[in-house]
C-alpha cells in the first residue's frame, strides 16, 4: 500500500490547481459519461471490476448520476461511451473485459434509466478512447456529429478510468479540436470528483502497480497539461446549484 505521505509528497511534486466553474445555461454545453458501466464499476462484474467496494468509484458513480440527472432535467446533450468488446478483439494488456451482450458491458444500475432518455446518446466503444471508437465503417465520427448537430462550444467529462479512458477521449478531443475539427467546441472540462481509477497494489503478479490516488492524479495532470480545466466544483448557471 502507498502511504498517504507519499502520496501527499507526489502531489507536491506535480501540483494540479482545479477550478470551481459556472457552467453556461445557454445550451451550449454537453456532458460526456466515459465507461460508467458493471465491467468497471460493479463490485465483483468482471476481470476489471472492483474486487471490494471501492470509495473514489463509489463517489465517481453518485456524481455521474447527479449529472445526468441534472442534464436530462434541462433536456441537454448527454453522451454516455460504453465499451463493448468482441471475444476476438483482445484490449491489450488487459484480460477480456466488457464483451459484447454481457452485463459487465451495460451501464451501472444507477444510471440504466438514461437509455430512455431523448437527449442521450449512447455509444457502443471497442477501444479505450472514445474519439476513436466513435468512428464509423463509412468514416463518420458518432462524437464529431453530436458536437456539430448540438452545437457545443462546451463539454463536461466525466468517468472511469481517469488515467486511461478517460484521458484518452480528452487528449484526441483538445487535438480533434485544435485541428477546427470540431467546430464550434471550445472547452473541455474534466470533472474530478466525477473520475475515477482503480487501484492494484505493488508485487501483484502480472500485473503493473497502479496506486489509485496517484494514477487519478497522473489522469487529471495530464489532461489540464494537454489543454483541458479541471473542476474540482460545479456551479450551474445563476441557481447555483452544485453537481
Amino acid at each position: 500500500m502507498v502511504s498517504q505521505t507519499s502520496v501527499d509528497l507526489f502531489k507536491s511534486e506535480l501540483p494540479l490547481e482545479e477550478e470551481v466553474i459556472a457552467l453556461p445555461e445557454d445550451g451550449a454545453l454537453g456532458l460526456i459519461l466515459v465507461d460508467v458501466i458493471n465491467g468497471f464499476c460493479t463490485v465483483g462484474a468482471g476481470n476489471l471490476a472492483p474486487r471490494e467496494p471501492n470509495q473514489q468509484i463509489l463517489g465517481m458513480v453518485e456524481e455521474c448520476s447527479r449529472l445526468a440527472s441534472l442534464f436530462c432535467g434541462r433536456k441537454w446533450p448527454v453522451l454516455a461511451f460504453i465499451d463493448s468488446h468482441h471475444p476476438n478483439k483482445p484490449e491489450d494488456p488487459y484480460p477480456p473485459h466488457c464483451i459484447a451482450g454481457t452485463d459487465e458491458s451495460n451501464l451501472v444500475p444507477a444510471l440504466r434509466w438514461i437509455e430512455d432518455e431523448e437527449n442521450v446518446t449512447v455509444r457502443r466503444k471497442d477501444c479505450f478512447d472514445g474519439y476513436l471508437g466513435s468512428i464509423q465503417e463509412d468514416g463518420s465520427n458518432v462524437f464529431a456529429d453530436w458536437i456539430k448537430r448540438n452545437q457545443l462550444k462546451s463539454i463536461l467529462v466525466a468517468g472511469i478510468c481517469t488515467d486511461i479512458c478517460v484521458l484518452d477521449f480528452v487528449s484526441s478531443t483538445l487535438s480533434a479540436r485544435n485541428l477546427g475539427l470540431l467546430k464550434p467546441l471550445q472547452d473541455v472540462i474534466v470533472y474530478s470528483r466525477g473520475c475515477a481509477t482503480f487501484n492494484v497494489p505493488r508485487n501483484t503478479k502480472g500485473s503493473l502497480p497502479h496506486p489509485q490516488e496517484m494514477m487519478h492524479h497522473v489522469g487529471l495532470y495530464m489532461a489540464k497539461e494537454r489543454g483541458a480545466r479541471i473542476a474540482e466544483e460545479l456551479i450551474f448557471g445563476s441557481s447555483a446549484n452544485e453537481a
